[in-house]
């Protein structure tokens, strides 16, 4: 499985999220979207829970 956590782009935020400087971290996992957060941590911290789940998911299948 691949998760990514990107920052995202203004273009694809409202004007008024942009014009009171909100950021946005997107959480993907096979190219779906699965987490928003505004906080790059959190975001990153999810991202590991996520990998975290599908190690043990693989073991238990093993």
């Amino acid at each position: 499985m691949t998760v990514k956590v990107t920052e995202r782009d203004d273009s694809h935020m409202s004007h008024e999220g942009v014009a009171a400087g909100i950021r946005i971290w997107d959480v993907h996992q096979q190219d779906l979207l699965v987490g928003m957060f505004h906080n790059e941590n959190d975001a990153h911290n999810y991202k590991a829970e996520l990998e975290l789940q599908e190690q043990q998911r693989d073991l238990c299948s093993a």
